[in-house]
């Protein structure tokens, strides 16, 4: 029995020395078919294997794993053997070739590495080939260090095609405002490329084709080694950033920033969610936190400069002022950041905003917008009236002043109204500011119609003696002429303004004017220079832009010579 089992034995080991022999054969004829040939000539050397229905690549694929079961056999039998050498000298020369491959393949695919397209998803298959084989050969370490080098490489080549360098405060610092808004946008948008598309892809690639036995440790290893660098730098730009000058007109671009901080952390999260990445994610944070002071200062900023407008010169016509323009203007811009600036501004300190303006109780409740928002924003708006209230005095015409701030005002609702602001400071606010409006609107009036009143008798349906009537037509006359004369360059742009002061005018003078002339007419011809429906057809032009074609200017031009 024992010789019987030795026999066996040493049938099986011939069994397999000849396995082991065949195996060796094919693969030397495969491999030396691709690489060079001990005499230095070469054959299909700089044919890439993996073309066309891949057959040959598989036959290549296959020999090399023969070699890699023939080299473990002959380990078992020699581990000094003539012929585990030659082996191991063969499967270097296999293994140099998938390294060569491995480069090609792994540089072929680019960009959108998680596209579905045909090219890219055979290329992943021969990727995955090539990897499987070098791990099963003992390759790994190898196949890692090319695989990562290679994508490494195409990482920073795609932030670089996206315009994404390693920032430098010095050279941020002195950037033209252009410069400095362009390299925003060009953040922005790769950014948005960079977390939608290039880290996650590279992140799937490594998964599909790294062995799964492997998959936990060479995943991380790799995608860290890939991303990191650049993921890192990408995301400290917002931090660079932030350390600028704080001045408004940076403001719409810091929050252009946070909001797309704040939108992709939880991709970013998920992306870079392993302990080795984790500098990535705090990088993100930092930069959201110092955008976030950066707003708050720049914030700061906006309210200093409308404080400190210091024109002296009254605008002409009562015209909106620039500095409503433009305060107006961007707070309204800063209204459709409010989610962004709901966060930022829930641990900064109250305005010093009186209680009776914004903090009532009824106004608190009917505010639909977060407190700390709403409460900012109305601050703004009361710093902007204040100042306004001011510029009213630099008028020597103090009716002209009550225009002024009417037309401010009615700028300040009407803009509130048709944005998003509107919606956060709520109706009661609109409510409060729109009666501001008529309030001005009557003092105006008030002011500048007076003297055309008063020239009127309080009776005026009482009947007077001839010459009587013809003085007080002729003071009516020189009033209204000297009042349209004085408001014939005023202006109210806003077109339901101006209707509204034209009637309440007509309201105030002609059923009065309409009395006293229906009653005294008679014999006072010469005197009368309008009828009751002149005077309410020429208040209808009072208040309209000098360049409009039918201005007042034009109008009475009949008149006022």
């Amino acid at each position: 029995m024992v010789l019987r089992k030795g026999l066996l034995i040493v049938n099986h080991q011939e069994g397999s020395n000849w396995e082991t022999s065949l195996s060796m054969e094919n693969a030397r004829s495969i491999i030396a078919k691709w690489d060079p040939l001990p005499n230095g000539s070469e054959n299909k050397d700089s044919t890439p294997l993996f073309t066309n229905t891949r057959q040959e690549a598989k036959r290549y694929l296959n020999a090399v794993s023969n070699l890699h079961s023939a080299m473990q056999h002959l380990l078992t039998l020699d581990s000094s053997s003539d012929r585990l050498v030659e082996a191991c000298s063969l499967m270097q020369v296999a293994m140099n070739r998938l390294e060569r491959e491995l480069y090609r393949v792994s540089a072929e695919i680019r960009d959108h590495v998680d596209d579905d397209n045909i090219r890219h998803a055979a290329a992943k298959e021969d990727l995955k080939a090539i990897v499987e084989c070098m791990f099963f050969a003992g390759y790994g370490k190898e196949c890692v260090q090319i695989y990562t080098k290679v994508r490494k490489s195409n990482v920073t080549e795609a932030l670089q095609n996206l315009g994404v360098e390693k920032p430098r405060l010095s050279k941020m610092k002195k950037m033209q405002w252009e410069m400095f808004d362009f390299k925003i946008k060009t953040w922005l948008n790769a950014v948005k490329f960079a977390v939608g598309a290039l880290f996650p892809g590279e992140r799937s690639l490594i998964n599909q084709i790294f062995p799964s036995s492997e998959n936990t440790t060479v995943v991380e290893s790799c995608f860290a080694e890939i991303c990191k660098d650049g993921a890192e730098m990408l995301f400290l730009f917002p931090e660079i950033i932030a350390k600028c000058e704080k001045t408004p007109e940076k403001m719409f671009r810091l929050l252009d920033l946070y909001e797309a901080l704040s939108q992709n952390w939880p991709k970013i999260k998920e992306i870079f969610s392993y302990e080795s990445t984790s500098s990535v994610r705090l990088q993100v944070g930092v930069s959201h936190m110092k955008i976030g002071e950066a707003v708050r200062a720049t914030l700061s900023a906006f309210e200093s400069a409308i404080t400190k407008e210091s024109s002296k010169t009254p605008v002409p016509s009562g015209r909106i002022h620039p500095l409503t323009r433009y305060a107006m203007n961007y707070i309204s811009f800063l209204a459709d950041y409010s989610d962004a600036l709901t966060n930022i501004l829930i641990d900064s300190p109250k305005t010093p905003m009186p209680e009776s303006y914004f903090r009532t109780p009824k106004l608190a409740a009917k505010t639909p917008a977060p407190p700390e928002l709403a409460e900012r924003l109305a601050w703004e708006i009361l710093l902007l009236l204040c100042k306004i209230d001011g510029k009213a005095e630099l008028y020597k015409n103090v009716a002209l002043g009550y225009l002024f701030l009417a037309n401010n005002m009615q700028y300040v609702v009407t803009k509130a109204r048709n944005s998003k602001l509107g919606s956060i400071l709520g109706d009661d606010w609109l409510a409060s500011h729109d009666q501001k409006v008529k309030e001005y609107a009557s003092k105006y009036v008030n002011m500048a119609w007076s003297m055309v009143e008063m020239s009127l008798p309080e009776n005026p349906k009482a009947a007077m003696q001839l010459a009587e009537a013809s003085a007080k037509f002729h003071i009516f006359n020189m009033a209204f002429q000297e009042a349209c004369q004085m408001q014939s360059t005023w202006i109210a742009p806003d077109l339901k303004l101006r209707d509204d002061i034209q009637k309440s005018v007509v309201s105030k003078v002609v059923p009065k004017y309409r009395d006293f002339y229906e009653t005294n007419w008679v014999g006072s011809d010469s005197f009368i220079a309008f009828s009751p429906d002149d005077l309410q057809n020429h208040i209808s032009f009072i208040l309209h832009d000098v360049e409009d074609p039918c201005s007042i200017t034009t109008h009475f031009s009949s008149f006022l010579r």
